[in-house]
């Protein structure tokens, strides 16, 4: 049998191994930060997977490691979730993990355990196969990605100097090989008035209505922004996502206004180009000087399960990389091999821990997970069995494919 036959044949023989262990992640609740649970059960199942090495970072990530290769090529798939929202809208129990009509139930079974279980099931395929070339092949299942993209390998490669050569998110892709998203920022912008009694209004200068001119004005800026020159990642978004306004009393002119702004960037946008265009557009819209307007990004501080104070700017760069860059090549390769035909080669929409292995450190990656982007965040998520049998058997691959 020819390497890709027995990759196939060993994901096809793990299949319901596979669904099982992503029934037991979703079965252990993860909200970001909280996460120290599943950490411990993906430690055991790696174990006995016969990962030839399993840690804890700093921050709470679990390590897993197949191989002994010189260069270092790293899976990585974030293991905290969402919360539930409202139950309500849920046909099921969120944490039920059930596996009935080729599918696993339960919230993060997409966002994205589903992409940690085929990952611990192609560590074991590496292992029984006795995979000994090039690459030391590195599972992460990392930490409060959902409250932070990437914080958790800016700390990885940072703190701890683990700078893999190549890298794989297995994040929803639907099985499609991806290249690309955009990044994005988070900025808070604040207004200030002049308060006075409120029944006499003219006496003050509200920062009510500041607010109202500049979330139209942070409207027009979105309808504004241009797509990038190559037309792959599309055009940027900025919105309001938050507003707060107050002053001294219920009986005052507002005082004080915040707007907070989500901003998708695409190729060619960064921090302070974005920044630069809120306080612009706010400028003309209040007829406030610039200099008076002020517009931040913040930080974020929470603290993880294992209580090691870390923290980032809410900055997550765009990244791309070629489609002839011989990480795809290699991904379409093996793709082909396996299954007998191409891959769709796309882009995510949402962002990923990539804006820091990519973005920020220009590590080469591609995407390729199980589920769709569409069940991330959403009720009744699900996850279909057949995915997760693709993806085992496509990380299995890579390694031998990139060695041709």
């Amino acid at each position: 049998m020819t390497i890709q036959e027995q990759i196939r044949a060993k994901a096809a023989e793990y299949r319901d191994y596979t669904a099982l262990n992503l029934s037991k992640m979703v079965q252990t609740k993860s909200y970001s930060s909280q996460e120290e649970d599943v950490c411990r059960l993906i430690v055991t199942l790696c174990e006995e997977a016969g990962f030839d090495e399993v840690r804890i970072d700093g921050l709470g990530s679990v390590i897993g490691r197949v191989g002994n290769g010189p260069k270092k090529l790293a899976f990585d798939a974030h293991i905290d979730t969402v919360e539930v929202g409202n139950l309500k809208n849920w046909d099921f129990d969120p944490f039920s993990g059930e596996i009935k009509d080729g599918k696993v139930w339960g919230r993060g079974s997409s966002d994205q355990k589903g992409g940690a279980a085929s990952m611990i099931t192609a560590g074991r395929i590496l292992k029984e196969l006795g995979y000994g070339g090039e690459y030391s092949v590195y599972f992460t299942f990392t930490v409060m990605e959902e409250d932070c993209d990437g914080m958790c390998w800016k700390y990885l490669i940072e703190e701890e100097n683990f700078r893999p050569d190549l890298v794989v998110s297995t994040e929803p892709t639907s099985c499609r090989l991806y290249r690309g998203h955009r990044g994005r920022m988070e900025i808070r912008a604040i207004l200030k008035g002049i308060s006075c009694h409120g029944s006499a209004p003219e006496r003050g200068v509200s920062a009510a209505y500041k607010a109202a001119k500049a979330a139209l004005a942070i409207e027009q800026l979105n309808k504004d922004l241009q797509p990038d020159a190559e037309k792959f990642l599309g055009k940027g978004t900025i919105t309001v996502s938050q507003m707060d306004v107050k002053g001294p009393s219920q009986c005052a002119v507002a005082d004080y206004a915040m707007l907070y702004l989500d901003r998708r960037l695409t190729w060619g946008e960064d921090a302070d180009l974005a920044i630069s265009q809120v306080r612009d557009y706010i400028s003309k819209a209040t007829g406030d000087d610039p200099s008076a307007i002020v517009v931040e990004m913040p930080n974020y501080e929470k603290i993880g399960w294992t209580k090691k104070e870390y923290s980032q700017e809410l900055y997550f760069p765009t990244w791309k990389i070629d489609a002839d860059h011989p990480l795809v090549v290699a991904g379409v390769a093996g793709h082909e091999a396996l299954f007998g035909k191409k891959p769709v080669v796309d882009k995510w929409t949402f962002s990923t821990n990539l804006v820091a292995t990519t973005g920020r450190h220009k590590i080469p990656a591609i995407g390729f997970g199980p589920g769709d982007e569409a069940q991330a965040h959403a009720p009744n998520e699900i996850n279909r069995v057949d995915d997760l049998e693709i993806c085992a058997a496509f990380y299995a691959m890579l390694p031998y494919s990139l060695e041709k």
